[in-house]
C-alpha cells in the first residue's frame, strides 16, 4: 500500500482503468434501455461528464502531479494528501452514478471536491518550485473546476444563464482537454522521440517551430470556444479547417513514422494524429460536408483524448517504475484494441447498424482497458523494481 500511494500516477492510472470499464458498462445498460435507476435523467450529459471530469480529470491528475514533481525538483505528492485527493475523485464519480436519487446540491459539493483540490494542489507544488513555465497548467486545471463548477451550477438553475451551461461546459471541457494534450504533447512527444532516433543512430531529429506551436494553441483555443459557442458559424468551420491544418503540420515535422518499430513511442504519434483529423471533420461537420457532428466529436474525444491518455499512461507507468520502456505484446494489443473502438465509435453514424458498431466499440473500448489492468496492475502496485 505504501508504494501504491508513493506517486499519484499509481492510483490514478490503475482506478482509472476500472472506472473506464465500469462507467462504459453502465453506457451500454443505459443505451439498451436497462440504465440504473440511480443514474441522472439525462444519461447523455451524465456519460459525457464522466468521460471527462471522471475519466480524463484522473488521468490528468495522475499524469500532471507526477510530472510536477520531475519539473520542479520538489518531493511526489504522496501519502494520506495523495489519498485524500484519489478518495475525493472516487467520492465524486460515486454520488455522480447517483445522481438520479441523491439531491442535486449534495453531488454538486461532492463532485467538485477533487477539481479543487487538484487545482490547489497543483498550485502548490509549481508555485513552490518556483516553476514559472508551468503555470499555464496551473491556470488549464483551474479552468478544468471551473467548467465543471458551470456545469452543476448552471444546470441546477443555480446561475441565471441564458445558454445550455451543460452543453457549454462540456464542449469547453473537450477543448481545454485537447488544449492540454496540445501543450504537452508539444513537449514529450518530439522530446522522447528525439531521445529514441539518437540512440537508433538517426540524423533527421523531430524539428520544432514556435510560431507553428503558438499558432496550433492559438487556433486549438479559438476552435473550442466557436465550437462550444457558435458551432454551426462559418467562423467556426473555417477555424476548425486551420486547426486541423495547423495540427498536421507540426505532426509532420516530427518524425513519427520513424518510430513504428517502437510501439511505446509509435503510439503517441498515432494518438496525436487524431486532433487533426478530429478538427478536419469538425470543420465538415460544421459546413454540412458528409460528416455526422457525432462522428467528429468522437474522433476528438475517443480518438485523440482517449487513445493520448493510453499513450502516456503506459509509457509513464513504466518510466517512473524503475522498468525498460518496451510494451509488451498484451499492451500492443490494447493499442490495437482501443484505436478500432475509435474508428468504429467515429463510423457508428453513418449507415443502419448503428447500435451494432456502437456496441462493437464499446467492447474494444472495455477489451483495451481490460488488458491495460491486467499488464499495469503489478507495475502499480509493487515498489521500483530498482528498489
Amino acid at each position: 500500500m505504501q508504494s501504491f500511494f508513493s506517486y499519484a500516477f499509481r492510483p490514478f492510472f490503475l482506478l482509472n482503468s476500472i472506472f473506464a470499464i465500469t462507467v462504459m458498462v453502465l453506457w451500454a445498460l443505459a443505451l439498451h434501455g436497462a440504465a440504473p435507476a440511480s443514474l441522472p435523467a439525462n444519461v447523455t450529459n451524465w456519460h459525457a461528464h464522466e468521460m471527462l471530469i471522471g475519466f480524463a480529470m484522473a488521468a490528468i491528475a495522475g499524469f500532471i502531479l507526477t510530472a510536477v514533481a520531475t519539473w520542479t525538483g520538489r518531493p511526489a505528492l504522496q501519502g494520506a494528501p495523495l489519498g485524500v485527493l484519489v478518495f475525493s475523485w472516487l467520492a465524486g464519480r460515486l454520488v455522480m452514478a447517483l445522481g438520479g436519487i441523491l439531491p442535486a446540491g449534495l453531488v454538486f459539493v461532492v463532485d467538485m471536491l477533487f477539481p479543487a483540490l487538484l487545482v490547489i494542489l497543483v498550485a502548490r507544488e509549481v508555485i513552490a518550485g518556483g516553476s514559472k513555465r508551468n503555470y499555464p497548467i496551473v491556470f488549464i486545471t483551474l479552468l478544468l473546476a471551473s467548467l465543471n463548477f458551470l456545469y452543476h451550477a448552471g444546470g441546477n438553475g443555480y446561475l441565471p444563464l441564458t445558454v445550455n451551461s451543460e452543453r457549454v461546459s462540456l464542449f469547453l471541457l473537450i477543448h481545454l482537454v485537447l488544449l492540454l494534450i496540445t501543450v504537452i504533447g508539444g513537449r514529450i512527444i518530439p522530446n522522447f522521440t528525439a531521445n529514441w532516433l539518437r540512440g537508433q543512430g538517426a540524423t533527421r531529429l523531430p524539428a520544432s517551430s514556435p510560431f507553428i506551436d503558438r499558432a496550433t494553441i492559438l487556433l486549438t483555443i479559438a476552435t473550442g470556444l466557436f465550437v462550444s459557442f457558435s458551432p454551426l458559424s462559418v467562423v467556426t468551420g473555417v477555424l476548425a479547417f486551420a486547426a486541423a491544418l495547423a495540427h498536421g503540420i507540426r505532426l509532420s515535422a516530427w518524425c513519427g513514422l520513424a518510430t513504428r518499430k517502437e510501439p511505446l513511442l509509435f503510439v503517441l504519434h498515432a494518438a496525436y494524429l487524431w486532433l487533426p483529423l478530429g478538427y478536419l471533420l469538425t470543420g465538415c461537420a460544421v459546413f454540412g460536408w458528409w460528416i455526422p457532428p457525432a462522428a467528429a466529436v468522437h474522433a476528438l474525444t475517443v480518438g485523440g483524448v482517449s487513445m493520448m491518455i493510453m499513450a502516456v499512461t503506459t509509457r509513464v507507468a513504466l518510466a517512473h517504475t524503475g522498468r525498460p520502456l518496451l510494451a509488451a505484446e498484451l499492451t500492443v494489443l490494447a493499442y490495437w484494441a482501443l484505436m478500432l473502438a475509435a474508428v468504429l465509435r467515429v463510423v457508428s453514424p453513418f449507415g443502419r447498424n448503428y447500435m451494432t458498431i456502437l456496441d462493437a466499440s464499446i467492447i474494444c473500448w472495455i477489451l483495451a482497458f481490460a488488458i491495460f489492468g491486467w499488464v499495469y496492475a503489478p507495475v502499480l502496485t509493487k515498489p521500483r523494481v530498482d528498489e
